[in-house]
């Protein structure tokens, strides 16, 4: 096989990048997430909980966590050979939410990570998507001792439109965010298209 070229003798396909976001609440499992799925060593910018930040950092029903991501989780997963994913994780904590325009800017979509135990973390993810018309599913992270939910109960709950993808998960393992992610993908195509015939030609 010549390098740079395919055995028929054809240049390879250039592959389609896209930038996808990983929002949610702290401790949801966002930066779990990203690394269960990364292709590469991910780039983490997670730093120790303090006792200064015990004011403004509220770890109600995550106690056992020590560390915060304070700019972003970055990884890539590779769908299909002309199909390239590349990851960021946002941070959770009000205090950094001026990252996010910065960070969704040129984005595909999101995914919303949820925590049934702590759902309400998760509004302001969904409510800053919704605003910008940025095409979002939400994933259930499925911790354990945590009580499941249907999918409709969860976007009942969320008080979300019916296009939006509900879908469970396992932050931890590979196959299942895979799929959340083909599931993102699909969405915002569908998406795209739906606003495309909705503008006049």
């Amino acid at each position: 096989m010549i390098f740079g070229r395919s055995e028929r003798g054809k240049s390879p396909v250039e592959p389609v990048t896209l930038k996808i976001l990983v929002a949610g609440g702290f401790g949801v499992g966002k930066t779990t997430l990203v690394g269960a799925v990364s292709e590469i060593r991910p780039l983490r910018t997670e730093e120790l909980l303090t006792e200064a930040g015990r004011p403004v950092d509220d770890i109600s029903g995550v106690e056992g966590k020590h560390t915060t991501t304070v700019a972003m989780d970055f990884g890539r997963i590779t769908l299909r050979e002309d199909l390239v994913l590349y990851l960021f994780g946002t941070p959770g904590q009000e205090r950094f939410w001026f990252m996010w325009d910065e960070l969704s800017e040129g984005a595909l979509g999101a995914v919303v990570l949820v925590d049934t135990r702590r759902l309400e973390d998760c509004f302001a993810a969904v409510d800053y998507f919704e605003r910008r018309s940025i095409p979002f599913v939400v994933a259930v992270n499925c911790f354990e001792g945590a009580a499941r939910y249907p999918a409709e109960s969860v976007r009942q709950a969320l008080d979300l439109d019916d296009d939006v993808p509900v879908l469970l998960c396992d932050a931890r393992e590979r196959e299942p965010v895979k799929e959340v992610l083909v599931g993102l993908v699909r969405h915002a195509m569908a998406y795209a298209a739906h606003h495309r015939q909705a503008v006049p030609g």
